[in-house]
């Protein structure tokens, strides 16, 4: 790895010197222009010299948008300069997709194995994402959970035959729409009688159990297909008028 600058913005002395030492034994390739507290004292050190990579904490001062906005900030006016995020914010998952929105080059968690001379040199040599252990069990906690799903409305789909129609019928109920404003839907061929049938259908498939004994509305119908995952409240969006 080549020799680079960083600046550390860390506004807790004990955690400063920590990260400190970690640079100087595990990274001697980093030659630290200086340290801020503070968002004022960060873009004094920024209009002084550009570094390479800002390692950056995100609460500062008792406020965690802080951190977010000089990610934002410095992504934009300096493309160049990698951000790496180095947070104690273990658990605001708001806050990482904030800061990845920000434009941030990755995340490092102050906790399991911490700021490594691996993430470093994945940051320095172009790598996006670059994540530590902790965090990177979550996302794959969240990608198996999100697959999951997906497996299942695939296959509650097939097991009560519910075409793209259907589908489409019951999304649009689920956002509120009327059946006179599902059938000016691109590509919905049907007109409000039509409707009316394939919901009388969509009752006694996803009903059958009742034997036709509970009267079922358009609210209770769209529930039962969240209930067996026909329908999906993370991808629940309106189709093309």
């Amino acid at each position: 790895m080549k020799d680079f600058n960083i600046i550390i913005v860390e506004d807790v002395p004990l955690e400063l010197k920590g990260t400190e030492g970690i640079i100087e034994s595990d990274i001697p390739e980093a030659h630290v222009l200086g340290t801020a507290a503070d968002e004022s004292s960060y873009w004094k050190l920024m209009r002084q010299q550009q570094p390479d990579l800002v390692l950056l904490d995100l609460g500062l001062g008792g406020s965690t948008t802080v951190g977010v906005e000089i990610c934002r900030h410095t992504k934009q006016s300096y493309p160049k300069v990698k951000v790496l995020i180095f947070t104690g914010e273990i658990l605001n998952e708001k806050l990482w997709v904030d800061v990845l929105d920000a434009g941030c080059d990755g995340i490092i968690l102050k906790t399991g194995e911490l700021l490594t001379r691996g993430d470093v040199e994945a940051v320095m040599s172009g790598k996006r994402l670059v994540f530590n252990e902790p965090i990177l069990e979550k996302i794959v906690e969240r990608f198996k959970k999100s697959v999951n799903n997906e497996i299942m409305s695939q296959e509650a789909l097939i097991s009560y035959d519910i075409d793209e129609y259907d589908e489409r019928f019951l999304r649009h109920l689920a956002l509120g729409y009327t059946k006179e404003q599902i059938t000016q839907l691109k590509g919905m061929p049907f007109g409000v009688k039509s409707l009316e049938k394939r919901q009388n259908e969509l009752v006694k498939k996803l009903f059958a159990d009742d034997n036709g004994t509970v009267s079922v509305n358009a609210t209770r119908l769209v529930v039962r297909a969240f209930e067996l995952r026909i329908l999906d409240l993370d991808n629940l969006h309106p189709d093309e008028e």
